[in-house]
């Protein structure tokens, strides 16, 4: 009986051929059990609890693409890290970095690489088959005027035809077999080669992963992004390096996938040579990504992608002005829309050092998402497109007081017919103190002052991922995010936030629609800022903002008898408006990101889940010690100890030096005593 239904879930699963079959006996049903669990993206531990999504396992080998494989066996403590199509072996100590959190980080890589893959593949006559998606991508060959429409809807079910198999690939291949379709009179309509997931295409893109720690995204490109050549898993650590090549041969893509333990900046110089440019340079470091960027712009190939995150966010968001200015070239100061500002140091610093090269970016996207920020850009060569890089410069003037912002160009340019004239910025934008507060201006920047998107490119991988989204597990966050993305406003730089607007002048923080809708009677535009909640992006100058809160503050009054006359709130409050406005509600006031409820801003997914431990090289991790006391000081404030029994028990200052006169019952909550000797030295 046992047997009997062995077989029909064998069958049912469809990953087990006839011939497997007959072999299958009742000693048998455990490695059956193992397959059938492979086959979805879950794991099974020894008690039998199961879980979906990303999954860790010390017994569960990962998946194979052949039932019945025999896989390889786990080192002593091991672990199996399941990540989308990927199975990814660790150590059980810190040997090598990795974070979980950064899902999202590595899943919206994939779609943006595809995307860009579908977009550069085109053009040489290549179509990618993504698992899942109901549209497809057919490019002509021929040369007549016709060529340029490159979009053609496919049967969602005939792009599933080999779905069982794993890699969503129909009858075409990426081995350079062309297929072609010939019209009525049998000549030659178009041809065109097809790219799958998990086969090397010799007309794909050439991609290098600069600091591939275990090589988990290297090998997710692998088996997740059609039309690749080649994927150069690069990483400093010996240990990292065999890590790369034993998880490429673990996953079936040691074809694609090709270890590398070389430093990444000289990788990337040996590869300057117009032939010899990846089309693809990820680079994702712990903590900043500066001492890489000047060889990343120069080994990336014409048009090329880039794709670079920064986690140093401390730096980068106005701790640490000076510091920031050593490693990007421009000056981060505190403000509100730090997180935006973040994203055009890094736009900054690549262009400028593109510049040098005489090369300069494009971005596609670029995001700020919890404790890093990534941007995608596009990298080409033109003299004269250089030359306009000094007016995409601004440095920024910002109000210690109420907040409020101006932006001062590097450059300027004019057009006189086909020519084009630049000259040097005319300035400042503000006086010697805030005309609003009175208070003094800080100086930040360079920033870059264009656009953070290409919103035509981003539209097309949200319409990727909403069209397939069970390809993806953090899909819904993506699409949300990128929703907002295509919503912000593309001109204008920064924000201002809605609580910050209202402390200022201590009143009560006014409804979002409200406020919005504020805006928009009085003619200007307004879009929230995927960086940061309650954030108002808007070409509306700052008085205006200032009007609309001297309205509100009119309806909800403040005590102004309490405020400083050298305050802010008081200064400001004492203007009176030249604008009145207007807080009916206006149905465009509320985005359709908003009213869908997409998930724009994700809740702590576990604990202690920011920057993990940097990794050791000769293990350890983060160890229970510190963990625990970790554990001992969070939330000290909110139980309140009301036993003296309970207060800190750990000995004091004193009795670490060996001068503490409690002995062995010293803890730290014991009265002051003075050591030995300092009574003589006193008087």
């Amino acid at each position: 009986m046992l047997l009997r239904v062995a077989l029909s879930l064998c069958v049912t699963a469809g990953r087990v051929s006839h011939k497997d079959l007959r072999k299958v006996s009742l000693r048998g049903l455990r490695t059956m059990e193992v397959l059938g669990t492979s086959q979805n993206n879950t794991t099974t531990d020894s008690t039998g609890a199961s879980t979906d999504g990303l999954t860790t396992s010390t017994t569960t080998p990962a998946n194979t693409s052949q039932a019945g494989t025999a896989e390889p066996g786990l080192l002593p403590g091991e672990t199996v890290v399941r990540e989308g199509k990927a199975a990814i072996l660790f150590p059980s100590a810190n040997e090598v970095f990795y974070n979980p959190v950064q899902e999202f980080n590595r899943d919206l890589t994939c779609a943006v690489i595809t995307e860009f893959a579908r977009e550069q593949l085109s053009q040489r006559g290549v179509r990618i088959v993504v698992p899942g998606e109901k549209e497809r991508v057919v490019v002509c060959l021929s040369d007549d005027k016709h060529s340029s429409e490159n979009q053609e809807t496919a049967d969602g079910q005939e792009l599933l035809k080999d779905a069982g198999n794993g890699n969503g690939s129909e009858t075409g291949t990426g081995n350079g077999n062309e297929n072609e379709k010939k019209d009525g009179d049998g000549k030659e309509e178009e041809s065109f080669i097809t790219a799958s997931v998990g086969e090397k295409c010799e007309q794909g893109l050439r991609v290098l992963e600069g600091l591939a720690a275990s090589g988990l995204r290297s090998v997710r490109f692998a088996l997740e992004v059609p039309g690749l050549r080649s994927v150069t898993a690069n990483d400093f650590s010996a240990k990292a390096a065999a890590l790369i090549a034993r998880n490429a041969q673990h996953n079936k893509v040691a074809h694609l996938v090709q270890a590398s333990q070389r430093d990444a900046s000289m990788v990337m110089y040996e590869a300057r040579g117009r032939n010899q440019r990846f089309d693809i340079i990820d680079l994702d470091p712990y903590g900043s990504p500066s001492s890489f960027l000047d060889a990343a712009v120069q080994a990336v190939s014409e048009g090329g992608l880039l794709c670079i995150t920064c986690t140093d966010m401390a730096v980068m968001a106005g701790n640490s002005g000076e510091t920031c200015y050593s490693k990007y070239g421009s000056v981060s100061i505190k403000a509100k829309s730090c997180h935006e500002i973040a994203l055009r140091i890094i736009l900054h610093s690549l262009d400028q050092r593109a510049n040098v090269y005489q090369r300069y970016i494009e971005p596609l996207l670029s995001v700020s998402v919890d404790f890093y920020i990534r941007v995608f850009v596009r990298v080409r060569t033109g003299q004269a497109k250089v030359k306009n890089s000094a007016s995409k410069q601004a440095l920024v003037y910002h109000c210690a007081g109420c907040g409020s912002f101006h932006l001062q160009r590097m450059g300027k340019k004019m057009s006189h017919g086909n020519n084009m004239k630049y000259s040097a910025a005319t300035g400042p934008p503000v006086g010697t103190s805030c005309e609003h507060c009175g208070q003094r201006h800080q100086l930040g920047g360079p920033l870059w002052a264009e656009a953070l998107h290409d919103v035509g490119f981003v539209q097309r991988v949200l319409s990727a991922v909403s069209g397939n989204p069970s390809r993806f597990g953090t899909a819904k966050r993506i699409e949300g995010i990128l929703s907002m993305v295509t919503e912000e406003l593309p001109d204008v730089p920064l924000y201002y936030t809605l609580d910050h607007l209202s402390s200022t002048v201590h009143c009560n923080t006014p409804p979002m629609l409200q406020f919005r809708s504020a805006l928009l009677h009085a003619g200007y535009r307004v879009s929230l800022s995927h960086a940061c909640k309650n954030t108002i992006k808007t070409d509306a100058p700052p008085r205006v903002l200032w009007d609309i809160m001297r309205g509100w503050e009119k309806a909800n009054p403040v005590k102004r008898e309490r405020l400083s006359e050298t305050s802010p709130a008081y200064q400001i409050l004492t203007k009176e408006p030249t604008l009145q406005a207007c807080f009916d509600v206006r149905e465009d006031a509320n985005p359709q990101s908003r009213k869908r409820h997409l998930v724009r801003f994700q809740e702590n997914p576990q604990a202690n889940w920011g920057p993990k431990a940097r990794a050791k090289a000769g293990g350890g991790g983060i160890s229970m010690e510190l963990e625990d006391k970790r554990k001992k000081f969070q939330g000290k404030r909110k139980n309140a100890i009301t036993d003296s029994a309970q207060l800190k028990n750990f000995p004091c200052k004193k009795f670490r030096k060996g001068t503490c006169t409690q002995g062995d019952k010293c803890c730290y909550s014991h009265g002051l005593e003075s050591a030995p000797g300092e009574a003589d030295k006193m008087e």
